[in-house]
């Protein structure tokens, strides 16, 4: 029997949790250089767990982050350092569009009212100028 796939290089050590990708075979999956994953991290679009020796590891999730970093970035004129805020921003609407659909269900949403009609005395105060 043949493996399909190369097994994951992980490392389990004190402190760390199981199942975590070094940085080497993390930027390999993510098509990045090793130096772009470690700036990803320095500017904290990426977050990951350094063991004893000083080494980055990551969890397989953030796999999916970098590809969005990869999209806005390729989609959008921005540097790497907005992109965070763009990342921010978008994870903010997506909670409050969430947060609204929830209330939806739960509660009723006050039904829009009607805009106010002008009065005799509000055209007295703003006169026509065309």
């Amino acid at each position: 029997m043949s493996l399909k796939y190369p097994p994951v290089p992980t490392r389990a050590t004190r402190g760390l949790p199981t199942g975590l990708l070094s940085l080497d075979y993390f930027a390999r999956r993510c098509g990045l250089h090793p130096e772009l994953v470690q700036r990803f991290v320095t500017l904290g679009l990426v977050p990951a767990v350094r063991d004893a020796d000083g080494e980055l590891w990551f969890d397989p999730a953030q796999v999916a982050a970098v590809a969005r970093l990869q999209r806005l970035r390729a989609t959008l004129p921005l540097n790497y350092a907005a992109l965070g805020l763009v990342c921010d921003l978008l994870d903010r609407i997506t909670e409050l569009e969430t947060a609204l659909r929830v209330r939806g269900v739960t509660e009723p949403v006050r039904p829009r009212t009607a805009p106010r009609q002008p009065t005799a005395t509000d055209r007295k105060r703003s006169p026509r100028w065309t």
